[in-house]
């Protein structure tokens, strides 16, 4: 097909630009198109493509290897590797170890579960994920969702068994919501969590968990169940002449200036990353041997009690298959499990990137879905990536998966041998250590980098933020899933537009706001859509045309210039349009038509034009009025014009 059409005035001289024709793609069936957006929605990375050409025996190896990654990776695996491996593995492992005992508290549950969420997930995770460097475990947030959800369905203290079966119930939900979505593709979900929304929420959990320490850091026995900061300063300043033991402050002040000192260290010096890694376990032992000979238990400093010496029992017949627990278990799970996946995939997406390779976010999603099933059928709670523990991980020189497999080795060591050792381990060093490592969750530099950029962004991280810190952890939550919602939502029924002019010594037509030394063209008016046209913003969009047009024939009438006659729409940035789209254009057409003004558009994409033409809409305002560009249709409709060279 000949993409260039002559006008008349092309005979008038070889100096007279061509007018270009739009392309018109060839037509295609309607079930060729509609398999052609479903594999670009669900499938735009080809997973197959690796299969094709493939004899079956190579088949079932690759497909082997798609579930099992370390299939792939394992066959080059060498000593060289497994050295980095294991230093990586004992550094995290001895940061895990106090974190899960502590973190294990946020989630109201005995000290063991914690430890055995560190043995069976990173196992399962190191087959079947695809990050090198993300270390798993429970982490801070998440302990403290699962809480504070779970709490207001049984008390942890007076129900322990209807809570624990709720635990493992919302685990295992947890696991089948994340691998659904990684198994049906559907990913993109979590991205509609902003990342200015997660920053605040994240923000408002690190204070809510740091608050929800003081109980442990000041030795209060009794302390409120809410989260908020209102409720927990009222407890505070409530027990401060019967409830604090002094004791219990100096341990717990003694160990946090420490543990910060270490990690200031490691800031500083990034070759020094192992102090503040190895920090928490050190404190664990001093301050454990500190409390056992000082009897330090009789003056009221209370500590964590016996932990029970065995490994993950399994916990298949305690979780809830039907009734109405079923239902908690699900609402709960769902929730905690796409928190927890927004955190893994953020976080490996983040040491990927620093490494220069590829996190597949589906397999990830399947691999973290898998392991927080098997999890809850081994007395697991909900495990994900955690970030104080994936950097540690890094910096210790991992380089495959394998280090989890060698700090789930110690933790299983640990578990079974050596958990006597923490009976007399102080509450008040748990948390210290809960909230020196908290504390990185806050990002300060974050938060001002989103009032810079987008007010609106900031007003989405602060209302995450706030309504953590002043309601609860869901209410921040639910702040922030409906502020990144409403964000999408203003953005897509009130799309940009603007008017364009012609830059001086060009043929280029720009927005006369941005660039004021563009000139417009007598008798036309050229408008950008910056959006695609949908139901929910077409009556907008003409609407804002119009008011363009209006507005722009009001000041023609001031300045006595000639009328408008022609009006360009730029399409170029319409990546589609739907049915009320089109429908839009058609009354606009009209609405021109009573104003004498005639309708052209430029640059349709290829989506946008099959649907035009499907729709008979070029039927409608003439197929010569559909341009390549804009200075071909300026050139049509105004070729009196005198251009400049």
């Amino acid at each position: 097909m000949d993409t260039r059409r002559l006008t008349s005035s092309d005979s008038h001289g070889p100096n007279v630009p061509y007018i270009h024709k739009v392309g018109i793609p060839p037509k295609q069936s309607l079930l060729k198109e509609f398999k052609s957006t479903v594999k670009e929605t669900f499938f735009s990375d080809d997973p197959l493509r690796p299969f094709k050409d493939q004899p079956k025996s190579r088949k079932i190896v690759l497909g082997l290897q798609a579930v099992f990654p370390i299939l792939e990776w394992g066959r080059s695996y060498n000593l060289r590797k497994f050295r980095g491996d294991l230093i990586a593995g004992l550094t995290i492992a001895s940061l895990c170890i106090p974190q899960d005992i502590g973190y294990s508290k946020l989630a109201n549950l005995p000290p063991q579960y914690g430890l055995y969420s560190s043995f069976v997930p990173p196992l399962i995770y190191a087959f079947m994920g695809s990050s090198r460097d993300i270390a798993i475990g429970p982490v801070a947030v998440v302990s403290l969702l699962l809480g504070t959800l779970l709490r207001k369905e049984y008390d942890p203290d007076k129900e322990k068994s209807e809570y624990l079966r709720l635990v493992f119930t919302s685990t295992f939900f947890a696991g089948i919501t994340q691998a659904t979505l990684g198994v049906l593709r559907l990913g993109f979900l979590i991205d509609f969590l902003s990342h200015a929304a997660v920053v605040g929420f994240m923000a408002g959990a690190a204070i809510t968990i740091a608050l929800q320490q003081l109980k442990g850091f000041l030795g209060i026995k009794h302390f409120t169940k809410e989260t908020d900061i209102i409720s927990v300063m009222k407890s505070v300043f409530g027990s401060v002449h019967h409830g604090w033991n002094w004791q219990t402050i100096v341990i717990g002040a003694s160990f946090l200036t420490f543990l910060l000192v270490a990690k200031y260290i490691g800031k500083k010096n990034k070759k020094l990353f192992w102090v503040p890694a190895i920090a928490p376990l050190i404190s664990v032992v001093l301050s454990t041997f500190f409390v056992y000979i000082t009897h330090a238990k009789q003056d009221g400093v209370a500590i964590v009690g016996r932990i029970e010496k065995r490994i993950n029992p399994p916990s298949l017949d305690k979780i809830y298959f039907s009734g109405e627990n079923l239902l908690k278990g699900f609402r709960i799970g769902a929730v905690a499990g796409m928190i927890a996946l927004t955190e893994a995939v953020a976080i490996g997406r983040t040491f990927a990137s620093m490494k220069d390779y590829q996190v597949d976010g589906n397999k990830e999603m399947v691999a973290l879905g898998t392991m927080n099933v098997i999890g809850s059928m081994t007395s697991c709670y909900v495990a994900t990536g955690s970030f104080s523990r994936s950097a540690v991980n890094y910096m210790a020189g991992c380089q495959t998966a394998v280090s989890n497999i060698v700090m789930s080795f110690v933790v299983f060591l640990t578990v079974k041998f050596l958990t006597p050792l923490f009976e007399y381990t102080p509450n008040a060093i748990l948390s210290s250590i809960i909230i020196s490592a908290v504390i990185g969750l806050i990002d300060f530099d974050a938060a001002i980098l989103i009032w810079k950029i987008d007010k609106l962004d900031f007003m989405a991280c602060m209302g995450a933020f706030l309504g953590v810190v002043f309601k609860s952890v869901e209410t921040g939550l639910l702040i922030a899933v409906a502020l990144s919602l409403a964000k999408i939502l203003l953005q897509v029924t009130r799309p940009r537009t603007a008017i364009l002019g012609k830059i001086p010594m060009t043929t280029v037509y720009r927005n006369i706001g941005q660039y004021p030394e563009a000139t417009k063209v007598p008798g036309v008016l050229i408008v950008r859509v910056d959006s695609a046209i949908y139901f929910s913003n077409s009556n907008y969009t003409k609407e804002r045309i119009l008011r363009w047009l209006t507005d722009e024939e009001d000041n023609l009438k001031e300045t006595y210039q000639p009328k408008i006659e022609f009006l360009i729409v730029e399409m170029s940035p319409v990546t589609d349009i739907d049915t009320s789209g089109i429908h839009a254009f058609e009354e606009l057409h009209r609405s021109l038509q009573k104003r004498e003004i005639q309708l052209v558009l430029a640059n349709p994409g290829q989506g946008v034009l099959d649907k035009l033409y499907a729709s008979g809409f070029p039927d409608l305002i003439g197929e010569n009025k559909i341009f390549l560009t804009v200075a071909d249709a300026v050139h049509t409709c105004s070729p009196k014009m005198v251009h400049e060279v």
